[in-house]
């Protein structure tokens, strides 16, 4: 199981971003080990490599960044667990359809933990709980993955102030709201998320050194 590392206070988007990139790349070179890092941003509105400006309607006085994963528009900010998931997939399995299927499996099994029923929506990646008589996204995924190494992750909205999501499309959809966990009525604090992320991440991702399989969402 890789290391799961909480980094303390909101973390600056550009300079994290470019401290995982080099511990990517350190995985890559073997010089470093997988590991899972749990933050907060600022509040920061991040387009991916599918982003469309169109999309970007009213971003105020909030930081705007352009990055390399994909996906389209979303939001981080207070409030908002991030995990950006450094892994090894030419250790593990070398498929990126599987990984993501892994990571959505994940999500699905740490919501279930607080009686969210979380779904996968196709063609919208993310985990999705029904609304009021539409889908609503309360958790994002957005990854990038270089020689098979990944980087990126996933944000799960706990109770986050929503403005920022006022500000964009999120992910380009429009025939779905944002919810959080919170809102979902799950009275909980970040400590308690952090540890089933940890408790439920190798029912998802095994130790490559072990036999088996992830457990299938």
């Amino acid at each position: 199981m890789p290391a799961f590392r909480t980094l303390p206070g909101l973390a600056p988007y550009d300079a994290t971003v470019d401290a995982m990139a080099a511990h990517a790349a350190a995985i890559r070179a073997g010089t470093a080990d997988e590991e899972v890092w749990l933050l907060e941003h600022h509040s920061v509105l991040t387009g991916g490599t599918s982003a469309k400006q169109a999309d970007l309607v009213n971003p105020g006085g909030i930081p705007v960044h352009h990055t390399g994963r994909g996906g389209q528009w979303t939001w981080h900010g207070p409030g908002q667990r991030v995990a950006y998931v450094m892994l090894d997939l030419s250790r593990r399995r070398p498929d990126v359809r599987a990984y993501v299927h892994a990571l959505e499996g994940w999500i699905i099994d740490v919501l279930g933990g607080f009686g969210i029923n979380g779904q996968r929506r196709d063609g919208n990646p993310g985990i999705w709980v029904q609304g009021d008589g539409r889908l609503d996204k309360v958790a994002a995924i957005g990854v990038r993955i270089s020689r098979w190494v990944t980087w990126h992750g996933i944000a799960i909205n706990l109770d986050p102030a929503m403005d920022g999501f006022g500000a964009i499309v999120p992910c380009g959809v429009r025939d779905g709201g944002v919810t959080s966990l919170r809102r979902l009525g799950v009275d909980i604090d970040m400590t308690a998320l952090d540890a089933t992320l940890r408790d439920s991440f190798t029912r998802h991702f095994p130790d490559p050194d072990l036999a088996g399989k992830p457990d299938d969402q």
